[in-house]
């Protein structure tokens, strides 16, 4: 059965939608390091380095006293990058930022670590105790200690269930709820530094430095993860429409709503969607699948599991709310004339709409869709429609997985290397910018194969979606 797809093009955006400042991405990165800079440059104020000269036990102290408080500082930076700030959401985008994300929760936490068993030696050291009833000392009598210590197995559960390996293993949902707990554990060790850290007896720069700090990251989660998208839930009203099966199981969640022209949103954004009912309280982050327009948006998702399985039950008028726009899988991310499209299964939908929105000359624009089987090849008809009426042009890759080794082609590709497969479908790819989206193995492997293909990286625009 053909798709009708419609030939009206998207209203214009919103002036700042598409325009990101190139200085907005300096400014972020050098907050973060200002910030490192001060705290320690207070411990320095506070006589750290003198106490660097007062003995092992001292210098094994003061060396603790640091660590913790640059990895105290970096859980601060941690909570701001995932706090979905607008200047730096949208000058870093979701993958970027939650890899950054990753790598400064990874340094705070092995800081962390540090910072206990430095402490721990010091405080034996110079007690001439054993180093366990050291420690078990410091959990039974030192103010805030016991809640520091459930703060830090709290953020153990979180590092150990955010490696890939186990991410894999749990529901996107359990994985979202057990990242939460980094908060809670955050939160619980505040007691113990107030109490007992010396930036805050003796320090009145460290402290004032301190309770900013807190305020802003407070601030920025109550107004950017919580306010915004309240607001513009309420002010836009969005409602099912209605839903359409592409597939058995993908459907396609038509949405309207009042004003929406006012929304700083493009074709590649994605939101992070709650529907009334059931379930409302799950997260969905879902791309837009279709260029969006002042009345109208539109997703499309697999049916994976049992908060999917509900978007086919949705009836029209049922109420919306939504976090977002997000990610810079947009327009805004263009460098280049040319460009390509990668996608493999679901992720076309994003791609979809890119493919109608993105400026591009006829014959300048490539999409190439990786799926199982022709039956997953989802929105075809209306990519093969609009990549007609643009001069675009599009390559179905169909087959299976290559089983024993990591590739974006399918097996049937044999020993086809996958760089030169990707130049001989676009011998100038190097010259283009080239969007990806689709599961996580696949990406690598096709990110992988874009960059031996001599696509430099600033070309390469990419999005995973995290919460």
């Amino acid at each position: 059965m053909a798709v009708a797809v419609s030939t009206r093009r998207a209203r214009a955006l919103r002036p700042d939608a598409a325009h990101v400042p190139v200085w907005w991405r300096d400014a972020a990165g050098l907050l973060a390091w200002a910030s490192m800079l001060v705290v320690v440059a207070l411990w320095v104020h506070g006589g750290g380095i003198q106490d660097l000269t007062a003995g092992v036990a001292g210098a094994m102290t003061t060396l603790g006293r640091v660590t913790g408080l640059v990895a105290a500082d970096l859980m601060l930076v941690q909570v701001v990058l995932m706090a979905r700030v607008p200047f730096v959401e949208r000058s870093f985008g979701q993958d970027e930022l939650a890899h950054r994300h990753r790598f400064v929760g990874l340094v705070s936490f092995w800081l962390l670590l540090g910072h206990i068993v430095l402490i721990v030696l010091g405080y034996a050291m110079a007690a001439r105790s054993g180093v366990l009833a050291t420690a078990w000392g410091m959990v039974r009598t030192f103010p805030g200690m016991l809640l520091a210590t459930v703060g830090t197995a709290l953020l153990i559960l979180v590092v150990s269930t955010s490696a890939r390996a186990a991410r894999r293993r749990l529901r996107y949902e359990s994985w979202h709820l057990l990242h939460l707990y980094g908060y809670v554990g955050g939160l619980l060790v505040v007691p113990h530094m107030v109490w007992t850290g010396a930036e805050f007896t003796t320090n009145a720069p460290a402290r004032a430095y301190w309770w900013t700090a807190w305020g802003a990251a407070v601030a920025a989660v109550l107004a950017f993860r919580l306010a915004l998208p309240a607001w513009r839930s309420r002010r836009h009203r969005v409602v099912v429409d209605r839903v359409h099966h592409e597939a058995p199981d993908v459907v396609s969640v038509h949405l309207r709503g009042r004003d929406l022209g006012r929304l700083p949103v493009q074709a590649g954004n994605f939101f992070v969607w709650r529907f009334a009912g059931p379930g409302r309280t799950r997260g969905h982050p879902l791309s837009l699948s279709a260029p969006p327009t002042a009345t109208a948006l539109r997703v499309t998702a697999k049916v994976t599991g049992d908060g999917t399985a509900r978007l086919a039950g949705l009836r029209p008028g049922t109420p919306v709310t939504f976090e977002g726009p997000y990610g810079r899988l947009t327009q805004a991310a263009r460098t280049r004339p040319g460009v390509v499209l990668l996608a493999c299964g679901i992720g076309v939908t994003p791609m979809r709409a890119l493919l109608e929105d993105l400026t591009y000359p006829s014959g300048a624009a490539t999409l190439i869709y990786r799926a199982r089987s022709e039956a997953e090849l989802v929105l075809r008809e209306e990519l093969h429609e609009v990549a007609a009426r643009r001069g675009a042009r599009v390559i179905e890759l169909v087959g299976a997985r290559v089983p024993d080794r990591s590739s974006w082609l399918p097996a049937w590709a044999g020993a086809w290397d996958d760089a030169a497969a990707l130049l001989d479908m676009v011998p100038d790819v190097a010259d283009r910018d080239v969007y990806l989206c689709g599961p996580d193995g696949w990406m690598d492997a096709a990110g992988a194969a874009v960059r031996r293909a001599g696509v430099p990286l600033p070309q390469t625009h990419l999005e995973r979606f995290t919460m």
